[in-house]
């Protein structure tokens, strides 16, 4: 797709995905606000395909691991000449690669991306990637979690989807993002919604009131009291950021 800029000139932010099966793309982004917004020019998304820079007449991509052991690792000269390749086209973007060893992403990492110009994203396969080519191109390591899928595709498209979302224009209400899980370094509150009562289970009276002070009150009770059970590294981490004075200026 081309990096056309947006209905109020704006470059449109823009995703290139390195990877054996660009055939899974755009996969759920396709649909509903992100889908909406990649048609509108918001986004662009570019898929490489890693196996035209193979090797040999099987164009193989991958071979056994130095030093023994089971699987298979993704040459290094195969992922530079395709890395290589992606930043001809778009020199701009931040190399990432797709593994479970990298930094955990988080809100602020998805705030900090989809403020750039875009990503360039690896997606692995097999027992992982040469080493090599991680340090010689210079390539971010970022986890969506302490698991292990089958490929980076998948990881690829939560990386996008949580930055996507925060790019103007895309969400119809910019105050959710205001008040959703992470943004104020705590859980979001329970939500309720109309049935009043259902199952014997009524909406909380103080949210029905019509006193937004009481109503806010209760939120914040409720985010920190959900997030003191569920989440009390993150209570840990807010209580550290707001003594840091280098944090506070």
């Amino acid at each position: 797709m081309p990096h056309m800029p947006t209905s109020d000139g704006r470059p449109a932010w823009r995703a290139q995905i390195l990877t054996l099966f660009p055939e899974m793309f755009p996969g759920p982004l396709g649909y509903s606000l992100t889908g909406q917004a990649l048609d509108a020019g918001i986004w662009s998304l570019q898929c490489v395909a890693l196996r035209q820079f193979g090797i040999g007449r099987h164009l193989a991509v991958d071979d056994r691991p130095a030093g023994g052991g089971a699987g298979m690792v993704m040459r290094a000269d195969v992922l530079a000449a395709a890395i290589d390749e992606a930043r001809r086209q778009a020199p701009d973007l931040p190399g990432i690669v797709l593994s479970p060893r990298g930094e955990p992403l988080r809100q602020e990492t998805a705030r900090e991306l989809a403020a750039g110009p875009g990503v360039m994203l690896l997606a692995g396969r097999f027992e992982g990637i040469d080493q090599r080519v991680i340090e010689g191109r210079h390539l971010r390591e970022i986890s969506i979690g302490d698991f292990v899928l089958s490929g980076g595709e998948l990881a690829a498209m939560v990386l996008m989807d949580a930055c996507v979302r925060l790019l103007p224009g895309v969400l119809g209400a910019p105050d959710s993002l205001v008040h959703e899980s992470f943004e104020t370094g705590l859980l979001e509150y329970p939500q309720y919604t109309k049935p009043r009562e259902w199952e014997g289970r009524a909406i909380p009276e103080v949210l029905v009131s019509g006193d937004h002070g009481k109503v806010d009150a209760w939120r914040r009770r409720a985010a920190e009291a959900l997030t003191r059970e569920r989440r009390p590294d993150l209570l840990k981490s807010l209580s550290m950021a707001k003594v840091d004075p280098e944090k506070n200026g």
